[in-house]
């Protein structure tokens, strides 16, 4: 191809990896997009389209569709990750029997394994050998793949424990519609990410009761009090989490149309079951599983997670989301920022 940089593998052609191959694409770079779907590998290829996922956007030719995982990786040193958490296991197992050659993995996946409790950046490290693995980089932010692909303005942020890898990320993919900023902070930026779909979920859910603004204000509010809590009880910047990887994403999640969290809680909130809800849904609810393993990691840590714990009643003990609702508001009195107070206190302590 002509006037071409350098070959990127984006694995996953859901609507997230779509864009960000278009992003890519735009920068002019040649783009190996990999589905095991082969019809829609053919749609890419032959109409330049992702109907499924994209309904109103044109691929550039720069995008090319793979079904064959070894073709899409081969010659690249710089991978994108863009499949859910459930599926990244399965994934790097098969890269790891093609790959003779170290890389790079980018993943852009918002989500925490449950019962193992990993962050997806330590899920690639535990399954992919040292020998093939140069460096993981996450990417994260307010940024939904709907508006991506418009090109309409977008700001994420980049994190790795190797800065110069992520500084590589940002340099692929910032441009004048997607501005990249850099973040050392691998823990407040995945935990952040993952932690705002449990919030997106229960705001979901309130409108879905018919609450109003005041109760969707006070769950972002609180949401992300538990978020700090748990993610600087793990070790995070307690400053992540009023960035983009925090407070951004939260309120982009909670708020729009186009979140997944979100519209499941809605539906949840008018009274449909979980499993109504997931096939009504026909894509991944990150949310989900991550409620599962937040809660797990709530009890390990010994963190207050009350709008957590009383999603997981609803998700996973059927509760009725009304009841939940009651009980949150019946807790007892507190100050607004004690617990967090206590953690900070607590990693001086530590420090």
């Amino acid at each position: 191809m002509k006037d071409t940089k350098s070959a990127i593998a984006v694995i996953g052609a859901g609507s997230w990896g779509t864009a960000l191959a278009i992003v890519l694409a735009d920068n002019r770079h040649e783009v190996r997009l990999w589905s095991h779907n082969e019809g829609q590998v053919k749609e890419i290829n032959e109409k330049h389209t992702n109907k499924k996922y994209l309904p109103e956007i044109n691929l550039s030719e720069l995008i090319v569709g793979y079904s064959s995982l070894s073709d899409a990786l081969a010659g690249v040193d710089t991978l994108i990750l863009a499949v859910p958490t459930k599926a990244i296991r399965e994934v790097i197992g098969k890269i790891r029997t093609i790959r003779a050659e170290p890389l790079t993995i980018a993943h852009v996946s918002k989500g925490i394994e449950p019962d193992s409790l990993l962050r997806i950046s330590e899920i690639i490290q535990e399954e992919m050998p040292k020998n093939l693995l140069k460096d993981v980089v996450v990417l994260s932010g307010p940024s939904h793949a709907e508006e991506v692909s418009l090109r309409h303005p977008t700001t994420v942020t980049v994190t790795s424990e190797n800065m110069e890898a992520a500084e590589k990320i940002q340099d692929l993919f910032i441009n004048n519609n997607f501005r990249v900023y850099t973040n050392s902070d691998v823990i407040g930026v995945e935990i952040g990410g993952a932690l705002k779909n449990i919030i997106a979920l229960a705001a979901g859910i309130t409108d879905g009761l018919g609450y109003g603004d005041n109760a969707k204000a006070a769950l972002m509010t609180r949401g992300l009090a538990e978020i700090a809590r748990l993610g600087t009880k793990m070790g995070a910047n307690p400053l992540t989490f009023s960035g983009l990887a925090g407070i951004g994403d939260l309120i982009v999640t909670c708020t729009s149309v186009h979140s997944r969290n979100w519209r499941a809680g809605n539906l949840l909130g008018k009274g449909k079951t979980l499993n109504e809800v997931l096939d009504n849904m026909g894509m991944v609810v990150e949310g989900v599983r991550t409620t599962k393993a937040a809660y797990q990691l709530a009890k390990r840590y010994d963190v207050n997670m009350p709008i957590t714990f009383a999603l997981y009643d609803v998700l996973f003990n059927g509760k009725r989301a009304a009841d939940a609702v009651d009980v949150l508001m019946a807790r007892g009195k507190t100050h607004e920022m004690e617990d967090l107070v206590n953690v900070l206190e607590e990693r001086n302590i530590e420090d």
